[in-house]
C-alpha cells in the first residue's frame, strides 16, 4: 500500500479518504489479493499444503479463500510433490488451460528439482516444461515456508506490470517451452 498516496480532499468537499494512484496499481492490488490456486499435489508436499489450508496456519487469509480443482478458473498453480515423467504431458494441459494471467509456485525439493529421485521417471523439476515464477524449498516445506512463497507470489502479482504479458520477453518464455 505504499504506492497510493493520501491527498487533500478537493475544495468543497468535507472529509478524507481521497487517495491517487494507477489504475495498474489498483488491478495489482486486486489480482494479489484475489488469487485462485490450483492445488497440483502427488504427494508428501500436498499433506504440508493441506495443513496449511487447516484452521492453524488459515490460508486464506491471504486472499486464497477458494482453492480452485477446475484449471478454466484458476490463476495460480501449486504443483506440490513428484511428477513422474508420464504425468508431465497433464501438468502442461492444467497449465495451458489455466486462465490469463497465470502464476505458478513449485512447492517442495520434488516439484523443485526432482529432490531425491534422480531417476529416469522422474522429471527433474517442473520448469523443464513450465515456467516456474516460485520455488519453495524443502522436503517437505513447513505450513510456514508454503505461506512464505505464497506472499512472494502476491507481491510478484502486486508490482507486475499489464503489460509484460503482452512483451516480447513473455512470449518468447512461453514459446521456450512449446506453449502459444
Amino acid at each position: 500500500m505504499s504506492d497510493i498516496n493520501l491527498v487533500e480532499a478537493p475544495a468543497g468537499v468535507e472529509g478524507s479518504g481521497f487517495f491517487a494512484t494507477s489504475l495498474e496499481k489498483v488491478i495489482g492490488m486486486a489480482r494479489a489479493n484475489s488469487l485462485w490456486p490450483l492445488p497440483f499435489a502427488t504427494s508428501c508436499c500436498g499433506i504440508e499444503f493441506m495443513a496449511t489450508m487447516g484452521s492453524h496456519y488459515d490460508f486464506s487469509r491471504f486472499g486464497s479463500e477458494r482453492p480452485s480443482f477446475s484449471p478454466r478458473q484458476a490463476d495460480l498453480l501449486m504443483v506440490m510433490g513428484t511428477i513422474a515423467k508420464k504425468m508431465a504431458p497433464v501438468l502442461k494441459q492444467v497449465y495451458i488451460q489455466m486462465a490469463e494471467p497465470r502464476w505458478v509456485i513449485a512447492v517442495g525439493a520434488c516439484a523443485s528439482s526432482g529432490g531425491i529421485f534422480d531417476t529416469y521417471s522422474v522429471l527433474q523439476g517442473i520448469d523443464e516444461i513450465i515456467p516456474v515464477d516460485v520455488y519453495v524449498p524443502g522436503c517437505p516445506p513447513r505450513p510456514e515456508a508454503i505461506i512464505n512463497g505464497f506472499n512472494k507470489i502476491q507481491d510478484l502479482v502486486r508490482s507486475e506490470s499489464l503489460r509484460r504479458r503482452d512483451s516480447e520477453e513473455y512470449t518468447a518464455l512461453l514459446a521456450k517451452y512449446g506453449i502459444q
